[in-house]
């Protein structure tokens, strides 16, 4: 092999590598890749979307109303699951009379499945501790049957559906 060669093949060696570290990186600490298996978030979210995770983002901030969540399921952290944020530590959440209600308030929420066919709570949402549930109300696995989430739990906020191409967008 003649040098040339020889240089040629060590550069694109030492850029794969740091390629590599840098793809390690990034998906470790800044932006993960997510696929949704079930359809607890529909309309939200469907089945097989594919979707980015700010893993960043709570490392600055707490979580806010609203915001779609992925994190470590707290009855087996080798699962991860997706929600909403509906409940912050101090809050009481309760479901009566078809919908969310946030201490006493019903809560206005244009992103559900449809309405809310079961009462719960009240609960009170405990300090380090997130209130989460599916869009999908009445077909969701979420803080209503297993309760809070701790914010250790948390893996970050979903960002934009990135799979199928026809539905890219920003989760809202």
């Amino acid at each position: 092999m003649n040098d040339r060669l020889k240089a040629e093949v060590k550069e694109t060696a030492e850029s794969l590598v740091i390629a590599a570290i840098l793809a390690l990186i990034i998906r470790a600490f800044i932006v993960q890749a997510f696929y949704i298996p079930s359809g607890s978030m529909e309309p939200t979210l469907n089945v097989g979307d594919r979707i980015l995770v700010n893993k960043f983002l709570y490392h600055f901030r707490q979580p806010a109303y609203g915001e779609v969540v992925v994190f470590k399921f707290p009855g087996d952290t080798s699962r991860d699951f997706i929600k909403r944020v509906v409940g912050l530590p101090g809050d009481v959440i309760s479901v009566s009379e078809g919908k969310l209600h946030r201490n006493g308030k019903p809560i206005g929420e244009e992103y559900i499945k449809e309405r809310i066919y079961y009462d719960f709570g009240p609960v009170e949402v405990p300090p380090d501790n997130l209130f989460v549930m599916g869009d999908n109300r009445n077909n969701s696995n979420d803080s209503h049957e297993w309760g809070t989430l701790p914010k250790d739990n948390l893996l970050g906020k979903a960002l934009v559906v990135y799979w199928p191409v026809p539905k890219i967008r920003a989760i809202k």
